[in-house]
């Protein structure tokens, strides 16, 4: 069974902010004419890559709600140019929608197991995904979602 990550979205308001964010960020990369990968760059290394490779994700903590995540492909600890070791997880473009699940802020990241991760938004729930963010965001907040 994969092994998961869980993080703080910080900066984006909603999930369709980390999508333009990520489009822009590819679109960069693709006019400069470097390959057109995604990652978050973070200090520490997960000791259980290879769980987490093996069909893991990051799910990212968006206003106080887990809202969606992102496949990670790979992880590709490097050390900057000041000499601190970090970390790239390399992440699939595409954000997948996940059933909200309020979560309490953290600092870093943290494994989550697939037992305790919010399932996707499947076909029979696709209509919350284009509902405006701040009444979803209300909805969980009431526990109605």
């Amino acid at each position: 069974m994969a092994l998961n990550l869980i993080k703080l979205c910080v900066g984006c308001d909603s999930v369709e902010d980390l999508e333009e964010w990520i489009a822009e960020r590819l679109e960069r990369r693709r006019r400069a004419g470097e390959p057109e990968e995604h990652w978050h760059t973070t200090r520490m290394v997960p000791t259980r890559s290879a769980e987490i490779v093996n069909g893991g994700s990051l799910y990212w903590v968006i206003k106080g709600s887990v809202q969606c995540r992102q496949r990670i492909t790979e992880i590709r600890p490097f050390t900057d140019d000041e000499g601190i070791g970090r970390c790239r997880l390399m992440l699939d473009p595409e954000v997948i929608r996940t059933e909200w699940q309020p979560r309490r802020a953290f600092q870093g990241w943290r494994y989550l197991k697939a037992a305790d991760a919010p399932r996707d938004l499947g076909k029979d729930r696709a209509g919350l995904a284009t509902m405006p963010p701040k009444l979803r965001q209300e909805l969980a907040e009431l526990g109605l979602l």
